[in-house]
């Protein structure tokens, strides 16, 4: 399930009228019914009719051109018959008509590009939703053995796509998951989370070892950087009720159990994709019921008035209940009204939750665990 993938939706001008065209045309009559007013009440003392010219403008602010033209031909048809019912039709009354009539046809005009412009950003925006569910599959509801579901918020309405990524894939070494953040926005940055992403996808399946996943996907984010861009990450995986994580320079996942919320800190700092990270993994055995969130920079950098969103606080109350996907809805919502809707930053969210491995799965050791009990 994506979440913070708006769509849009542009009205053209058949059909219907859309909302932004009824208010147009709305604007524009009652425009003409003032002017017309204030003609008929001055009489021969004064000439108002050039005023109507501005009606179609006003309509084209908002209304397909098809409505700029109807309010032209009223606004026209209105300054000829006040024009006719004068006793003599004067040379400015009569250029005040003329100049309704060309201000319609710029006014359409200017209605025409403005609609085509809408249009293309409708198509794009369209594009942009399609390449972001591209990059992120929806996850879940079940991995293998773990509850699991993955939600993305975009900051902005028009930014709908960026460089959060996640994915979680039952393998056989295990359910692995990866959540990571790529430096920058917009379409570079979407290149490059594909391309974590599609390695990712094909190392996770081949690779025993995470460390050697690490170094793959070390290797495909230098290949395509610049020298100061990298990914921070985080990877997870679960065999047999074993947990072990490895950090490149990402936040730590939250670990909720029983009403506590512990943070899964790595044994030591790595930096992140792209600059050749060292990972010492963090192992840990989990029980029924143990739930675990993932999550990128833009939850801990969530703020208002300078305060942060308190993540850790809130989280077992907020996602320690109901399934994982409505755990990670209402981390939204509570999101959303603690930055009064402003997010400075895209997050990405993976919350899975271990319901007990079956019997049959043996727990195994990492290879890494062995070398630390003989050592």
């Amino acid at each position: 399930m994506l979440s913070g993938v708006r769509t849009h939706s542009f009205q053209s001008g058949h059909g219907p009228l859309s909302p932004g065209s009824r208010a147009g045309l709305g604007a524009a009559l009652a425009l003409l019914a003032l002017v017309s007013a204030v003609e008929l009440a001055d009489g021969r003392e004064a000439n108002y009719i050039a005023l109507m010219v501005a009606a179609p403008f006003l309509a084209a602010a908002l209304a397909s051109w098809r409505v700029v033209l109807g309010v032209g031909a009223a606004a026209s048809v209105l300054g000829a018959a006040f024009a006719f019912v004068e006793p003599a039709v004067s040379v400015s009354t009569a250029v005040a008509v003329a100049g309704i009539a060309l201000g319609t046809a710029i006014a359409a005009a200017v209605a025409a590009m403005r609609q085509r412009q809408a249009e293309q950003i409708a198509e794009l925006s369209k594009l942009a939703t399609v390449a972001q569910q591209a990059v992120l599959r929806p996850l879940g509801p079940r991995v293998g053995t773990l509850s699991v579901a993955g939600r993305y918020i975009s900051s902005t309405a028009t930014a709908e796509i960026g460089g959060d990524l996640y994915e979680a894939i039952d393998t056989p070494y295990g359910v692995r998951m990866i959540i990571g953040d790529v430096r920058g926005k917009g379409l570079e940055a979407v290149r490059l989370a594909s391309i974590v992403l599609g390695s990712y996808r094909h190392v996770a399946y081949d690779r025993a070892d995470l460390r050697a996943v690490v170094a793959d996907l070390d290797r495909a984010v230098a290949r395509n950087v610049g020298d100061e861009d990298f990914v921070t990450a985080a990877l997870v995986e679960e065999r047999g009720g074993t947990l072990t994580i490895v950090n490149c320079g990402h936040p730590s996942p939250l670990l909720m159990r029983r009403g506590s919320v512990i943070p899964l800190d790595p044994p030591a700092p790595a930096p992140p994709l792209g600059f050749m990270p060292v990972v010492r993994p963090r192992v840990e055995r989990l029980e029924p019921g143990d739930r675990l969130l993932l999550f990128t920079d833009g939850l801990g950098e969530a703020r208002r008035d300078g305060e942060f969103f308190p993540t850790a606080d809130r989280a077992w109350r907020l996602l320690g209940h109901g399934t994982v996907a409505d755990g990670l809805a209402s981390l939204e919502t509570a999101l959303v009204e603690w930055v009064h809707g402003r997010l400075d930053d895209d997050i990405a969210l993976v919350l899975m939750e271990y319901t007990g491995s079956p019997a049959a799965t043996p727990a195994v050791v990492p290879s890494w665990e062995v070398g630390a009990t003989e050592g």
